[in-house]
């Protein structure tokens, strides 16, 4: 498995090289790449939300549909002064995540098994100066989703593949109801898990909607825009 050359510390790096080994070896499926190309489709392509200055800088970071924990996890370990929720409605998947920071000894992550509407809801709400996503939907639904988890310019970014016209088109249409703004789209496909991959950068351009969260689900079912 490789890991140098990737800005990551050897306390980081060996930190991360757990957490895959615990994925490698999980019964419960959790994510469909654990082999040896384990390091650059999760790792690597975690990495590249560096480039995004504004999550960069971030103190607090709400990891939105957190899955196995790309790119939460590792941005934790690359961010040690950051806290980092990890937000996943699935109990196996937050399971994992809770072995993985244990084993790897990532103290700034937080599992959080909940809706990111129920957190934004709660204490979550305008709580973050980042929330981040990575294949978990439509650009509209996630900019409603980060909405009213984020301060007043507070930044999504959001891991996509190819880019799609009709999808970043609906995201401006919903930009105004939703308070936020589309900013840069960065392709970062050549150090990236994916040759297309895409970041999303989305600003929190006003305060938050009263209308939001809606119900959790709504966002995806019924996409604004």
């Amino acid at each position: 498995m490789s890991g140098g050359g990737d800005g990551l510390g050897p306390d980081a790096r060996a930190a991360l090289r757990r957490v895959l080994d615990l994925l490698a070896a999980e019964r419960a499926s959790v994510s469909s790449v654990v082999d040896e190309r384990a390091w650059r489709v999760h790792v690597e392509d975690s990495l590249t939300g560096l480039e995004v200055p504004e999550l960069r800088r971030a103190r607090r970071i709400a990891d939105v549909g957190a899955g196995a924990g790309f790119p939460g996890l590792v941005l934790a370990a690359a961010l040690p002064a950051a806290r980092v929720d990890l937000i996943e409605s699935v109990r196996r998947k937050c399971d994992f995540m809770r072995r993985a920071i244990a084993a790897a000894g990532i103290a700034n992550a937080r599992v959080v098994n909940a809706r990111s509407e129920e957190v934004a809801a709660e204490d979550g709400r305008e709580a973050y100066e980042a929330v981040t996503a990575r294949a978990v939907g439509r650009l509209s639904t996630l900019a409603e989703l980060a909405s009213p988890l984020l301060v007043e310019g507070g930044a999504l970014v959001a891991w996509k593949g190819r880019r799609d016209a009709e999808e970043e088109a609906q995201l401006e249409r919903a930009a105004e109801a939703l308070a936020m703004r589309p900013l840069r789209v960065l392709d970062v496909g050549g150090r990236a898990g994916s040759e297309y991959r895409h970041l999303h950068v989305v600003v929190k351009s006003g305060p938050t909607p009263a209308n939001l969260p809606r119900k959790p689900g709504i966002a995806k079912k019924r996409p604004k825009g």
